[in-house]
């Protein structure tokens, strides 16, 4: 590369960092606390459930079973046979500390793999559990800190993993639609151990659980295409 080339760089890293950090701070006072819980509903069941359907290409979602967010938390609304559970998560299951941990507009499909199903679901359930309680975002994690400390929740269990793949999610005001990808879950990680941020590799540390009570590291890799099969524009990096 050369000096000019890195110049440009960097000064591109420059720009994008201020940016974001301008949108951070429009976010904290966008979403200071949380909204009526009216607003982070679908009223169109039907919607809701191609949305959860869509975090996954169809061979998997049409057997999977399918949540949806209710007052008081996920109800199953369509039992499946292959194990899976789709469903779309809202702002709180992202990282503790995100200006838009309220974002009411923030729609997640996510399809869960049998072992995710069984000891990461449970962590999406507890927290909106909390959160449509009432609860402030500090007295949530203070109880979550509770939860996972007295091992009300299972642990994870090897190859757990899931699909976010829909080309329909918003993943917030910083990250819209994002990229179609894969998580994989491991116990609390830098990232290190499995080569992730380095130069040329697929492989991302999610901050969703950095921080967070919950002790797991979500990993993200790219995919090339949505999970109705077109391709996303630019494909994977």
């Amino acid at each position: 590369m050369s000096h000019k080339t890195e110049v440009v760089a960097a000064l591109v890293l420059v720009v994008l960092g201020a940016a974001r950090q301008g949108n951070a701070e429009d976010a904290k006072t966008l979403y200071p606390r949380m909204a009526p819980t009216a607003e982070y509903l679908m009223s169109d069941q039907g919607a809701e459930v191609a949305l959860a359907r869509s975090a996954a290409p169809a061979g998997i979602s049409r057997n999977a079973t399918i949540e949806v967010l209710g007052e008081h938390g996920y109800k199953t609304v369509a039992q499946g046979t292959n194990g899976f559970v789709c469903l779309v998560e809202r702002s709180w299951m992202g990282p503790v500390d995100s200006p838009e941990f309220w974002n009411q507009n923030m729609r997640g499909p996510v399809c869960f793999n049998p072992p995710a199903v069984r000891s990461v679901l449970p962590i999406t359930h507890k927290r909106t559990e909390l959160a449509l309680s009432g609860l402030s975002r500090e007295q949530l994690i203070a109880r979550m800190q509770e939860v996972v400390k007295n091992k009300e929740l299972p642990a994870l269990e090897p190859g757990a993993m899931a699909y976010m793949m829909s080309k329909d999610g918003q993943l917030g005001d910083t990250n819209g639609h994002w990229h179609p990808h894969l998580m994989f879950y491991s116990a609390r990680s830098n990232g290190a151990d499995w080569g992730a941020d380095l130069p040329g590799s697929p492989v991302i540390l999610n901050p969703q659980f950095q921080g967070a009570p919950e002790p797991l590291a979500t990993f993200i890799v790219r995919v090339r295409a949505w999970s109705d099969g077109t391709p996303e524009a630019g494909g994977a990096h």
